[in-house]
């Protein structure tokens, strides 16, 4: 048995010798830690009462009175102050436009409202040519004025088209809603804005409204109340 731990012992030193410092330097022992005296018990004062303090209070009649908790605003409450807001500010500028609206000085208007086709609901794709193309079957054209956002430079999906003859502009009325052009049916009327009284365009609170609306099968229920 002695042999034995002589040679365990020659072998860990052999390893020991082997290994580098810094691995080494992981197995050394730790010192010990520093002995340290135990806490001395303080001695703690008694406890008493505030008697003695009563005439360092302030008077209650002298004390001012709390300030009021702020108000804080829910978030419904917010949403709804935001979307009153927006509808008042949309309300301003919507009065505003209908002010300035007078088809009669737009100089991006021509030609003889009599004899102008209104035609809405134009696919976004659909050219003048085509346009043109596809009413000229009703009379001569004179113009065709394509109507585009100014600021996007995008289509507006409506066009004005004005005929030489206005019983072409009246055949095309009567005959041209509901055609196919590019894969939608556009709506055709006359031109309201220089021939109605007081017109206003859809953008502007105005338009026919629900008159071109699909009416409701006979016996669709009736709404609720």
């Amino acid at each position: 048995r002695k042999q034995k731990n002589s040679e365990n012992g020659a072998m860990s030193s052999a390893v020991a010798q082997a290994l580098p410092p810094s691995i080494l330097a992981l197995f050394a022992p730790r010192p010990p830690p520093p002995f340290k005296p135990a806490p001395e018990k303080r001695k703690m004062p008694r406890y008493g009462t505030v008697a003695h303090l009563v005439s360092e209070f302030e008077e209650p009649s002298a004390t001012p009175a709390p300030k009021p908790a702020a108000v804080v605003e829910s978030k419904e409450a917010r949403r709804a102050r935001k979307a009153e807001k927006r509808k008042a500010k949309g309300e301003a500028d919507l009065e505003a436009k209908v002010e300035a609206y007078d088809p009669n000085e737009d100089s991006k208007i021509k030609g003889d409202p009599y004899k102008t086709l209104f035609v809405a609901r134009i696919s976004y794709d659909t050219t003048e040519a085509k346009l043109k193309k596809e009413f000229e079957q009703f009379g001569p054209i004179r113009r065709i004025r394509l109507c585009f956002n100014t600021e996007t430079g995008k289509p507006r999906g409506y066009a004005f088209v004005e005929y030489e003859q206005e019983r072409d502009m009246k055949t095309a009325y009567k005959q041209g809603d509901g055609k196919k052009i590019d894969g939608r049916r556009v709506l055709v009327d006359v031109e309201r804005g220089r021939t109605v009284r007081n017109w206003k365009p859809r953008r502007l609170g105005g338009g026919l409204g629900s008159t071109r609306a699909a009416k409701a099968p006979k016996n669709a229920p009736a709404p609720r109340p």
